[in-house]
């Protein structure tokens, strides 16, 4: 008897990503990302203009006697204008026309002079020789087959969802280049479910492409929250990254007025002096040695001492705990070194920031292969202004091991699952209200006194807290002895790294 096998339809997003890479080419993914992620932006703007349009036409009830080509009607509904020429529908009609490039970057000329807010924001490079009209009039083809059929009612989601979709690809694509300007999306999740910001202000001081605050919209949206609740403050130092964060939020819905460029960075120039945030989520560069440390030795924001110049870990510390509110908590990701650094003064600063602050509320440690940009070790540091008043674990840090968590999606990269998130989550919430009957798990979690930290000397190492498993207790022996030869690795990994930035900063120095 002969068996029918039914093939599983791959998601839309999937196919719509081996369509648009087939026709790449010769183009960098680096470049190649710009010309489809400004299509996608310019679809969405359009679809939302023209669906706008076809209500003013029809002027019925509130829309009575509108003129559909007043741009104010368009403002007053937080919806960008889009001029005749700049219409999907136009562009599509002239798909197949040798001057496809111009066209489309004509049209994001005329958006950006009628939207003040996409000034110098989107992509023109679409006209490039090395980008063949036919290939051009193939992608704009693609992407305005993306709200066929039953999505069209819902056309700014499916957009949404494939331009995230096609950030993650590009960075898996671009490998360490890619990284720099996307966190993966399953450490975000990670984050945004332990910080859970319902309300108030989030704050990104090196937010990227802007994924952070997507989820964290996407959050209060999942939990019948109001999204005017929340306001975004972010900031970028690659222009190129800021104008990705800019489409990705704008695509949302999103506003991004207080999320700021500036080439010198948060440190020299920061663009938010006088905000204090309820929530601070950050990923910044690990182990960065070309800060201008020198340059700001005596900066009000180094609470808990100077930082090295050489090493800006607890500079980035530091920089998100002055922009806390009272009540504020943040989740920093860090290099694992940062746990127990004693370099140039690192060592007084992890004290004073637990000893002094008591801000240290949980560490959870990272398993390897999650970030594209590099292959050092991760933890995710959270912290808590409110430890102080009134907070039931203000004596105790709780300590995470996540090493063993994830799977692999590829050969070099690695992912936690919604089980590993709703894991982890789970269980900082039930140690931070008390309200669940929280309770240590061998080798995987360990609420610890202040005091038993001071005595290791202020490491913050969950390896060194939260043991060996149960099934572990009986010690396999060639089993630890492998598990410490990965850790020396990763840690020789780490330190190799370091030094290879140092070497490179003298180098700078030198010439």
């Amino acid at each position: 008897m002969a068996t029918t096998r039914i093939a599983k339809e791959e998601p839309l997003e999937r196919q719509l990503w081996k369509a648009a890479d087939k026709l790449r080419k010769n183009i960098d993914a680096a470049e190649y990302k710009h010309v489809v992620l400004g299509l996608i932006f310019l679809k969405y703007i359009s679809d939302a203009f023209e669906g706008m349009f076809a209500k003013l036409a029809k002027g019925e009830g509130e829309y009575a006697g509108a003129d559909p080509e007043d741009k104010d009607e368009y403002k007053a509904e937080n919806i960008f204008f889009v001029p005749p020429q700049a219409r999907w529908s136009f562009l599509q009609a002239n798909a197949k026309q040798p001057g496809i490039g111009m066209m489309v970057d004509g049209a994001m000329d005329v958006i950006e002079a009628e939207n003040p807010s996409l000034k110098g924001v989107l992509p023109k490079m679409y006209a490039r020789q090395n980008l063949d009209p036919r290939n051009l009039g193939g992608l704009i083809d693609l992407v305005g087959n993306i709200a066929l059929g039953n999505a069209k009612a819902r056309s700014t989601d499916v957009l949404g969802h494939v331009f995230e979709y096609f950030l993650g690809e590009f960075a898996l694509a671009e490998g360490k280049q890619g990284g720099q300007f996307y966190t993966p999306r399953s450490i975000v999740e990670l984050l945004v479910a332990m910080l859970e910001p319902y309300k108030g202000r989030v704050f990104d001081p090196c937010c990227g492409s802007g994924g952070m605050f997507v989820q964290s919209e996407k959050f209060v949206a999942e939990h019948q929250g109001r999204i005017n609740d929340i306001s975004i403050y972010g900031q970028e130092s690659n222009q190129t990254t800021w104008r990705l964060a800019k489409m990705n939020l704008a695509i949302r819905g999103i506003d991004s007025s207080q999320v700021k460029w500036n080439n010198e960075g948060s440190f020299l120039n920061d663009a938010h002096k006088e905000l204090k945030a309820d929530f601070v989520i950050a990923n910044p560069p690990f182990n960065d040695s070309d800060w201008s440390g020198a340059l700001l030795r005596g900066d009000g924001r180094w609470q808990y001492g100077v930082p090295p110049t050489g090493n800006a870990n607890f500079t980035w510390l530091q920089h998100c705990v002055y922009h806390l509110a009272p009540t504020g908590r943040a989740g920093v990701v860090l290099a694992k070194g940062a746990l127990t650094s004693k370099t140039s003064g690192e060592g007084e600063i992890r004290r004073a920031l637990i000893a002094e602050g008591n801000l240290i509320d949980c560490i959870v440690n990272l398993p390897a292969k999650l970030f594209l940009n590099t292959q050092i070790p991760a933890t995710l540091w959270f912290m808590n202004r409110a430890r102080k008043n009134g907070y039931p674990r203000k004596n105790d840090i709780l300590f995470i091991d996540g090493r063993n968590l994830g799977h692999l999606i590829n050969r070099c990269t690695r992912e936690l699952s919604q089980e590993d998130i709703h894991t982890i989550a789970a269980i900082y919430h039930a140690w931070r209200t008390g309200e669940q009957g929280y309770k240590d798990i061998k080798g995987f979690c360990a609420s610890i006194p202040l005091k038993r930290v001071q005595a290791l000397d202020y490491v913050l190492t969950p390896g060194r807290y939260v043991g060996l498993p149960d099934e572990e207790d009986d010690f396999n022996f060639a089993e630890r002895f492998a598990g410490l030869k990965a850790e020396f690795e990763a840690q020789l990994l780490e330190e190799v790294a370091l030094n290879q930035a140092v070497a490179e900063n003298l180098a700078k120095v030198k010439v």
